[in-house]
């Protein structure tokens, strides 16, 4: 049977292949082509940089001069005029002579030198860790360092307020010992005064003080326990870190210089001008700042600042105490002096007074005795024998003038009333001389009365001084307090018997 050929001069296409064979082929070659595309995609981005993604719409040439226009070097423009090429931030190798910086790459495979990569890193990692222990440990140690000078800053302000402490005592001491003395005046002097109460004032201001320092003593030992226990934390955790620290190549000051931080805890030293160095990281319980050792850090921080502010708090009262003292002490001497002074000016008024009771006295019993002198010779003579002839009462002319009535002479009368009006005033002179007399010997009881309570109140300031004086000790003003009167002698020592 025959075949029909069609014409040629119809058919426009003059391949002689059948469309769907050259279809085939094409798909053959499509597919080739995407797959070797794809390979070399991946092949690529085995080995580029992390952040580099080509677009798929874009040509290679085009997309290669994309990839290498962020590598190239800025050009800034200078105030002068001029320009200045700098390299792009971020990681990489700064290429100056082509001008441009491309990034680190990163490989999504394993390279012929994985296990040296992997040397390396693991290296790395346990350098990095023995440097983290390490800059941790200095961390820790310089924190130690600070608490301990706290302590000894703490340790030296408890023995001065101790010896404060002890000077107040030793004021209680001798307000007691100066009551006590005082108590040794006369009943006469024993009268409650301006002195009596300032000792009282003294006592009760000491007993404030005391009670006040005590609350500080009490403070600053629990503030000691707790710095202690503190510091025994930072050592514990110093020694835990430095175990991962086998050769110390610098000292640990040298690690926090190079980390930029003097202190973490920010109290040793004023802080610089320049930009602070490293800070401080979070904690990671596996890694080598622990949450033990941040809060060890903050305690010793915390610490620090309240023994600051304990310190300073401290030394206040301890000066503020000292002045008061020193205040109270002063004015309790002058107004005792003041007392002194006073009694010396009554002791020379009441001398002055004793001086002219004495003339009156002497003047009194002179006048006394001519009085009786006086008395005798008005009395006349105890016998008749011894009388004088103008004084008998029977002598011849008063016996011619008795004659008459009514003519009695009253001589003897008027010898009788003056004798009782000089017995009448001899009387009340000796009732006043004994009423001097007994005035004199009050007057000399009360003069030696204020002599004994001048020189108490003289010996109390003397010995409220000379006790005061700060190489006389707690100790020595205790021995005074005692039970035995100082008016009588203490007690025999007793010895053994020789034989």
């Amino acid at each position: 049977m025959p075949v029909l050929i069609p014409p040629t001069e119809h058919s426009r296409d003059l391949r002689v292949g059948a469309p769907a064979w050259r279809e085939a082929a094409k798909a053959t070659t499509r597919k080739a082509h995407q797959l070797t595309d794809r390979c070399r995609q991946e092949a690529v981005t085995v080995w580029q940089p992390k952040d580099s993604v080509q677009d798929p719409s874009m040509e290679r040439h085009l997309c290669r001069a994309a990839c290498v226009l962020p590598w190239r070097f800025h050009v800034e423009m200078l105030k002068g005029g001029g320009t200045l090429e700098k390299p792009p931030p971020g990681e990489g190798v700064t290429l100056w002579k082509d001008k441009m910086k491309p990034p680190a790459w990163h490989a999504r495979l394993p390279l012929p030198m994985h296990r040296d990569a992997l040397a390396l890193q693991t290296a790395e990692v346990a350098h990095a860790h023995a440097r983290g222990a390490r800059l941790t440990a200095a961390r820790l140690c310089r924190a130690q360092h600070q608490i301990n000078g706290q302590v000894r800053l703490l340790q030296r302000q408890r023995e001065a307020t101790d010896h404060r402490l002890s000077e107040v005592r030793k004021g209680l001491l001798i307000n007691q010992q100066s009551v006590k003395l005082r108590g040794y005046r006369p009943k006469s002097e024993k009268l409650p005064d301006r002195a009596d109460s300032m000792l009282t004032w003294e006592k009760e201001k000491l007993k404030s003080m005391k009670r006040k320092m005590e609350k500080d003593m009490e403070k600053s030992e629990a503030l000691l326990k707790t710095l202690a226990s503190c510091r025994d934390t930072l050592v514990f955790c110093c020694k835990e870190r430095l175990q991962a620290v086998d050769l110390m190549n610098q000292p640990l000051d040298k690690v926090l210089e190079q980390a930029g931080r003097h202190s973490w805890v920010n109290l040793s030293r004023v802080p610089s001008p320049r930009t602070q160095g490293l800070k401080t990281p979070p904690p990671d319980p596996v890694g080598t700042y622990t949450p033990e050792c941040a809060a060890a850090l903050y305690e010793a921080k915390r610490l620090l600042l309240e023994s600051k502010d304990t310190l300073l708090e401290m030394a206040k009262n301890e000066e503020d105490i000292q002045e008061q003292q020193q205040q109270i002490g002063d004015r309790v001497c002058a107004s005792i002096a003041k007392k002194t002074r006073e009694t010396s000016e009554l002791m020379e008024r009441m001398n002055m007074t004793l001086g002219l009771m004495r003339g009156t006295i002497h003047r009194c019993t002179k006048f006394n005795q001519e009085m009786y002198i006086t008395r005798d010779l008005i009395k006349g003579p105890l016998s008749k024998s011894h009388l004088e002839t103008r004084e008998k009462l029977d002598r011849p002319l008063v016996r011619v003038y008795q004659r008459h009535v009514g003519t009695q002479l009253p001589e003897a009368t008027r010898l009788a009333q003056g004798t009782d009006k000089v017995q009448h005033h001899i009387s009340h002179m000796e009732k006043n001389l004994k009423e001097l007399l007994a005035k004199r010997k009050d007057l000399t009881w009360s003069l030696n009365c204020k002599k004994i309570g001048r020189d108490v109140d003289y010996n109390v300031v003397r010995l409220r001084l000379r006790q005061q004086h700060p190489h006389v000790c707690y100790e020595q003003a205790q021995r005074l307090v005692s039970d035995w009167d100082p008016r009588t002698p203490p007690p025999p020592a007793e010895y053994p018997a020789t034989q």
